[in-house]
């Protein structure tokens, strides 16, 4: 058995992440970016359990982490010791009926490369670079800024490239070494028999390279948990709830992989006197008894602080909505809905005067009611 396949057998990656087998790509990066942040030796100086507990947790999500290596994980574990493929009982007890090329592209499958076939094949390298985990923050914006758009900074803390090393893992002013155990190419041959069959490099883990002189910030990782500012431009017209997506300004990829992406969630203040309704501005005006009946030019408050004219029509009812083109921020309009204000109380001479309306106002509104 080859020392990764007994390393696949031995240890519950799953266990290690603190997630269920069952776990989406998202759950499980999520969980290793949570004790990515707790265990970081930088987090934890001359801690060196956290430190161990560090390094198993980023082996863990190295193969769960990413798709392919995943689902060979599992295949794997899930058909038992390599012995078990050659006539002996699979895990219900069967044995595998499959041919000779059949088993090269089986054990091809499994770890990653082209099948060998029969006569060998051309054993292919695997990459293990793999793309940085995508981050998530939220930003709350005013009111104003929401509707016509802006261009901010973001303030988070996060993993991101080593500010020594660039990502390098190796301490400034030494490279990576080729790895001598499979002369750099990544990956090493085991001969078995009629077939090899090829896998990731023990000594390089599958780099090709070994970092011989650590980055004494990173230790060697190429990343580091730090505190950076990430310039984001708002579109105008943003809502509650509403991602905003920065490519590769995510978590930092490993083994020479790209960034993640970061995803910007957006919270909007509600403003004391506007509402939204779709690109539009909402506005509900008061208007007295007089203005709603006789009409009259009222000013109302614009969004920039502009007050603009608009006309009351004579008779116009409580609740209707008048259209102001272009007054509603970015290419929006401005709805103004008109209120009519019923006074709580009257002074006895508004109280004569409505009396007197009373009076010359003939027949009921209520007439075609039949009551």
């Amino acid at each position: 058995m080859t020392e990764p396949q007994r390393e696949w057998f031995e240890k519950d990656y799953y266990k290690v992440l603190g997630v269920a087998e069952s776990a989406s790509g998202k759950e499980i990066t999520k969980a290793y970016r949570k004790l990515a942040r707790e265990l970081h030796p930088d987090a934890n100086p001359g801690d060196s359990v956290a430190e161990e507990r560090f390094k198993e947790v980023s082996a863990a999500y190295d193969v769960v982490g990413d798709e392919e290596k995943r689902k060979s994980y599992d295949d794997v574990r899930r058909m038992g010791p390599t012995s078990a493929m050659f006539g002996g009982g699979g895990p219900g007890g069967g044995s595998f009926n499959v041919g000779f090329d059949d088993i090269g592209d089986l054990l091809g499958g499994l770890f990653g490369r082209s099948g060998g076939g029969r006569a060998g094949g051309r054993q292919q390298q695997t990459s293990r670079a793999q793309q940085g985990a995508d981050l998530e923050t939220e930003l709350s914006l005013d009111f104003a800024d929401a509707v016509n758009g802006i261009e901010t900074e973001i303030h988070l803390t996060s993993e991101a490239t080593c500010s020594t090393c660039n990502g390098a893992g190796s301490a400034p002013g030494s490279a990576p070494t080729r790895c001598g155990a499979c002369d750099g190419s990544g990956m090493q041959n085991d001969n078995q028999g009629f077939f090899s069959m090829s896998r990731p490099c023990g000594q390089c883990g599958g780099r090709g390279s070994l970092i011989t002189d650590p980055c004494p910030t990173c230790r060697g990782s190429g990343g580091e948990v730090r505190p950076r500012d990430v310039k984001v431009r708002i579109p105008a017209g943003v809502k509650t709830g509403q991602k905003i997506r920065l490519k590769g300004r995510g978590g930092p990829g490993r083994y020479g992989g790209p960034p993640g992406d970061l995803f910007v969630k957006v919270r909007v203040k509600d403003h004391t006197l506007f509402g939204r309704q779709g690109r539009d501005l909402t506005l509900e005006v008061p208007i007295t008894i007089p203005e709603a009946v006789l009409g009259a030019d009222i000013s109302v408050p614009t969004l920039g602080g502009e007050m603009v004219k608009m006309r009351i029509p004579a008779g116009t009812a409580s609740g209707r909505t008048f259209r102001l083109r272009g007054k509603g921020g970015d290419a929006g309009d401005l709805l103004v809905t008109a209120t009519v204000l019923i006074p709580d109380h009257l002074s006895d001479e508004q109280r004569a005067a409505v009396e007197s309306f009373a009076a010359a106002s003939p027949g009921s509104p209520r007439s075609h009611l039949e009551v």
